[in-house]
């Protein structure tokens, strides 16, 4: 009778059904008789990346061990060679964990698409006991963000980010900036201020949350060249210990790119926007933009006005305090210009830029910091003499930083700045007499 049956069913059903027939009954019987469980945590979560998944990945570097099966090595370290190589996980290594009492299992696992982006998709496999999956979600995972959080406060080295349009990927290198707050040529008072500031901001999660905006803070650094703005910046991604996401606006092809830039940044870090009068005239004021073009309509009848493509300038303003910004946590935002009146008064506003932080000429109090820096001195006869000189003359901190890296003796390196102050002093006093006669 069996035998039968079964001839029937072969001239009835094809054998290709048969056979999808009989992958499904034995996956259904494997999953029930199965006791093991598994997680899957991709690097990317609802179109922004995955904190779970970057808690991970620096979680398990701490549990590599003897049953480990293969190791990612390297070194960033090119002034010192002999520096440990340090540990990394490479795409199918098995991690072994135990917690609790608990037996589980990682695998980090990449598939590349040759149709979307990013070309690679990874993601991390976490298998367990079915029994076990509720204290792992309860107790593992968080212990696993307690661990992550802890190790990114630490870290021993930063890295900075740039946007590869082509791929439209973040691509990394290490982060090895000597600039701290403690060696900036600025005012004391300022500088107490921005480091006040900052401090501030990470520890008001709770007060964002309660007043309803997203925890963010804009920085605008503003002043001419030279003075510093970019160790600013430096000295803050050193003092927070965050990493820095340095993105040309003229890299996003659209307000839809633009948010996916956004979007592909981690939490506790910094978007940098440098230069932004130069980078784009999206940011510039509209009302000057209207009439420097319609002054060149009047010079140019038959002109075609021109706009830029890509980001628009509600794009960026939605980008900076609209519903897309608020896609991720503890974020710093820093803009900045050399000219502060070209910007769009619309993107000066608080709640895009909080702070404004005018970073001017050479003071007394920054001469004294730069010299202390390059020269190792902290007093000496002639700063009285340069002091005066610099209420009367306008040098940049980067000037100044170039004339104490001269020579290495003191005595003759003040002389020559001294000298140097008093031929612009001299240039200045020859243009003032030239504009009186």
């Amino acid at each position: 009778m069996a035998m039968l049956i079964r001839t029937i069913l072969n001239e009835m059903i094809p054998q290709q059904m048969q056979n999808f027939i009989s992958s499904k009954f034995f996956d259904l019987a494997s999953r029930c008789l199965s006791s093991d469980f598994t997680f899957i945590i991709e690097e990317r979560w609802q179109a922004v990346n995955n904190e779970t998944f970057r808690a991970v990945e620096a979680y398990l570097p701490t549990r590599i061990g003897p049953s480990t099966d293969s190791l990612l090595i390297g070194s960033h370290e090119p002034l010192n060679p002999r520096s440990p190589p340090k540990q990394s996980i490479p795409v199918d290594c098995k991690i072994i964990d135990e917690f609790q009492g608990m037996h589980l299992e990682w695998t980090l696992r990449s598939i590349e698409s040759k149709n979307y982006f990013p070309r690679e998709k990874r993601y991390f496999r976490l298998s367990c006991k079915k029994s076990n999956r509720d204290r792992v979600m309860q107790s593992y995972f968080p212990h696993i963000t307690r661990t992550a959080e802890s190790i990114l406060n630490k870290r021993d080295t930063l890295n900075i980010y740039t946007y590869d349009q082509e791929s439209s990927m973040w691509e990394s290198t290490v982060f090895k900036h000597p600039a701290t707050f403690e060696t900036l040529a600025m005012e004391p008072e300022l500088k107490q201020s921005i480091m006040e500031d900052l401090d501030s901001f990470v520890t008001r999660k709770d007060f964002f949350e309660g007043v309803g905006r997203a925890w963010k803070r804009g920085y605008l650094l503003y002043g001419p060249p030279g003075t510093g703005k970019s160790s600013l910046v430096a000295a803050i991604a050193n003092y927070l210990r965050y990493n820095i996401y340095d993105l040309q606006v003229q890299s996003a092809r659209s307000d839809s790119d633009l948010r996916h830039i956004l979007t592909s940044t981690t939490n506790r870090s910094i978007l940098l926007i440098e230069d932004i009068d130069c980078s784009t005239k999206v940011a510039h004021d509209r009302t000057k933009i209207q009439d420097d073009q319609e002054d060149d309509n009047d010079q140019q009848p038959n002109r075609l006005s021109s706009t830029d493509p890509g980001v628009t300038l509600s794009g960026l303003l939605n980008f900076l305090d609209g519903l897309w910004s608020s896609c991720g946590d503890e974020r710093i935002i820093i803009f900045t210009t050399n000219h502060k009146e070209k910007l769009d008064p619309a993107l000066l506003r608080p709640g895009r830029m909080d702070v404004h932080v005018y970073m001017g000429y050479c003071s007394a109090a920054g001469f004294r910091k730069l010299a202390a820096n390059y020269l190792g001195i902290k007093d000496h006869y002639s700063f009285a003499t340069i002091e005066n000189l610099l209420e009367n003359v306008t040098v940049t901190p980067a000037e100044v930083a170039q004339q104490l890296m001269k020579s290495d003796e003191p005595e003759a390196v003040l002389q020559s700045f001294i000298q140097f102050l008093q031929m612009k002093r001299n240039e200045i006093q020859k243009q003032d007499g030239k504009q009186e006669s």
